[in-house]
């Protein structure tokens, strides 16, 4: 075994190598950019190196620059390095350099790396070993009207890949002929940017298809066995979103064949250590299913496996397997020996907010509650004070749940997203709890559509409305929570005796009349102005000291007034509707000002959060928004401006795009909402904007309406 091993990676999983390599007494390295200078990584390793500028987030500069990487490595005493997954981890010219410098590379070999990481070639080395392909386009270095008389031949829909790569980046399902072009191109835009190369293929799409794949462990010997499957089947954009092993669908001898049709992909390339094969199954045929890709690495999904799976009954951590397959150990157990023992399920938590399209998010975590309890993992890359930038994957953690059975695995997960509190950074946590009380997910009838087909699951949901109405959307209740909170902040404690000065409350108080309503003007990211007007009944200081109670009535945008009590505790808003009491946990980020006015409130419940922000019309005014109609069209999300096609003065359409914003390796058009001209442009390429940040401002022609 190795004394010293650097982790060339960050978050969550570069901690959860790091802890692999601590219970086994092996000296941990980590290495990061000047973003991730205080990140948990930095704080769990026993030495960390700095890559790039102190300043600097560019994974360019740092988790991709070999030459450093390798330097840190010799400079500290490593003896290896592991990869984690992303960034280098199937970068056959870093194994090699590994190599070249003396150092073990944990992982494949570079032939191996190479073979397998190029979808064309390693479609044909498998379906020479006897691996069922799906049918698709041959050769490589295909050209735009290559690719287009490969797809009509195939027959739409097409599904069309990068060849480099993998984790579902580029990759665009066509179904429209007419749009085969453009769909090209842009596949291959983001497969340049995402792996340095646009080369593209393409491949039948298999309707209401389920994505399966099987976990592999190879030794230096020639041992290879496979450990099972996981399902994978609940995606977004070729994105996984939940993981579990064992699949519902498999019986076992489909579960044995496919294993056995993964071990053959893997001796097609002389594999050594962790990797998976990935399959596509028609969910009405498991028995004929299609070699997708192989990953040469560890998945971000391998814990499931770790949980579920036994080797001579005990369970395997495959962080271990790797570091021993890499010192020359052969594996100690046979395929006879690997049992399923349970079930266990994963969810990835990403920096994505679901309301919106799922853009990217990011900001500084302002409090952080992480669930714990019987069956639950958490792999998490997060602290409280962390800032969250839009430079890197939005993956920030992975919640994991073990079980005697599915039911209960399902259900400690859902109970373990509902705990989550991630404040000061939007997450997908409450989106991934609905989904997985979705009927469908329950009784396990999944494909790789059925996240598109429900989008209703993104909004929070509803609570039964207290004067027995419509139900009250949760996100009101968090407007309301959030208005109050402004309302006790603004007013003043009592003096000594109780007494409180009238006039320097938020209640516009005057002899011999009603107390007038204090206006709170406020807006969630992408929303627009909500007005919730606030009259006090009465206000106390809380036992604790933690601050004021009180009663009010409230009126939010022409609802009747109702009434409603809010306690502040610590870190928490209890609000009571109607003789119900809910709970928010409850944070505040200042930093846009001082005065309590300013301050953005967050509030969290059920792993949905909701920043609530102040609006002032006269901010717009100071933009050069005076009217007429002019559109402030803001970043939606925060990132890197990467394309303007628009000049100031420009006269656009409606639907026209005018930039493209990049984050979390995800573009966004910014389109004209309607026929006018640019009269700011606020941005160039190349430049970075924040969240809500004004880009441009459009006012309409005449002719609009």
């Amino acid at each position: 075994m190795f004394d010293s091993v650097l982790v060339a990676n960050r978050g969550e999983i570069a901690v959860r190598v790091i802890r692999t390599l601590r219970r086994l007494g092996v000296r941990s390295v980590a290495v990061h950019s000047g973003a991730d200078s205080d990140a948990p990584p930095v704080r769990a390793a026993d030495t960390a190196v700095l890559l790039g500028p102190p300043d600097g987030s560019s994974a360019a500069d740092s988790y991709l620059h070999i030459e450093r990487i390798i330097a840190a490595a010799h400079r500290t005493g490593a003896q290896a390095v592991h990869p984690g997954y992303g960034f280098l981890a199937e970068n056959a010219a870093f194994s090699r350099a590994c190599g070249d410098a003396g150092l073990v590379f944990i992982g494949p070999t570079p032939a191996s790396i190479e073979l397998m990481g190029d979808k064309i070639h390693a479609k044909a080395a498998v379906h020479a070993a006897g691996v069922p392909v799906v049918p698709g386009s041959e050769g490589d270095s295909l050209t735009d009207a290559q690719l287009l008389a490969a797809a009509r031949a195939i027959g739409l829909p097409v599904l069309l890949k990068p060849s480099a790569g993998g984790g579902g980046k580029g990759m665009r399902l066509v179904r429209d002929a007419d749009r085969l072009p453009e769909e090209i191109a842009a596949a291959r835009r983001e497969a340049r940017a995402s792996f340095g190369d646009d080369t593209l293929l393409v491949e039948r799409w298999i309707d209401r298809p389920r994505h399966i794949e099987i976990q592999l462990l190879a030794d230096t010997l020639g041992n290879v066995v496979h450990l099972g499957e996981r399902e994978c089947s609940l995606q977004r954009r070729h994105q996984k979103l939940i993981e579990e092993a064992p699949s519902v669908l498999l019986t076992p001898d489909i579960r044995a064949a496919m294993g056995a049709a993964a071990v053959r992909a893997a001796r097609a390339c002389d594999y050594a250590g962790a990797g998976t094969v990935e399959f596509i199954v028609p969910g009405d045929d498991p028995s004929s299913y299609f070699f997708m890709e192989m990953n040469t690495r560890l998945q971000v999904e391998h814990p499931v496996t770790e949980l579920a799976v036994t080797a001579d009954g005990a369970h395997l951590d495959l962080v271990e397997q790797q570091l021993l397959v890499a010192a020359g150990e052969p594996l100690a157990f046979t395929q006879d020996s690997i049992a399923f023992q349970g079930h266990a399920v994963e969810a990835r938590i990403c920096a994505e907010d679901p309301a919106r399209g799922f853009l990217p998010t990011g900001g500084r975590v302002l409090l952080l509650q992480e669930p714990q309890g019987e069956g639950i993992r958490v792999d998490s890359g997060l602290a409280p004070g962390l800032v969250v930038s839009s430079s890197y994957d939005p993956m920030l953690s992975k919640i994991i749940a073990y079980g005697p059975d599915r039911p209960t695995a399902l259900r400690r997960l859902r109970a373990a997203l509902a705990e989550t509190r991630i404040v000061g950074v939007t997450t997908n946590a409450g989106y991934l709890r609905r989904l997985l009380a979705h009927p469908d997910v329950i009784a396990g009838r999944l494909d790789t559509g059925l996240v598109e087909r429900h989008p209703e699951l993104t909004v929070a949901g509803t609570t039964d409305n207290p004067s027995d109405g419509p139900p009250v959307p949760v996100e009101d209740e968090a407007l309301i929570a959030a208005a109050l909170a402004r309302q006790l902040a603004l007013t003043p404690a009592a003096a000594e005796g109780g007494w409180t000065d009238p006039f320097s409350l938020p209640s516009a108080w005057r002899v011999g009349g009603e107390p007038a309503w204090t206006l709170h003007q406020l807006r969630l990211p992408g929303g627009e102005p909500v007005e919730v007007r606030v009259r006090p009944v009465s206000t106390r200081t809380v036992l604790d000291g933690t601050g004021r109670a009180g009663e009010f009535e409230v009126r939010l945008r022409e609802n009747p007034g109702v009434a409603v009590r809010l306690v502040p505790e610590r870190d928490r808003l209890l609000l009571t509707l109607g003789g119900t009491t809910r709970s928010f946990t409850h944070a505040t980020d200042s930093s846009g000002g001082t005065a309590p006015d300013q301050a953005v409130h967050w509030l969290a419940r059920d792993g949905d959060s909701w920043a609530v922000h102040p609006y002032d019309p006269v901010e717009q005014l100071s933009h050069g928004i005076a009217g007429g109609g002019a559109a402030a069209l803001n970043a939606p999300m925060p990132g890197t401006v990467t394309v303007v096609k628009v000049t100031v003065g420009e006269k656009v359409a409606k639907g026209q795009p005018l930039l493209i914003l990049e984050a979390m390796k995800m573009e966004h058009v910014i389109t004209a909402p309607y026929e006018g001209t640019v009269d700011q442009l606020r941005v160039t390429a190349g430049g970075t904007v924040a969240m809500d940040e004004l880009l441009a401002v459009i006012t309409p022609s005449e002719e609009t309406p």
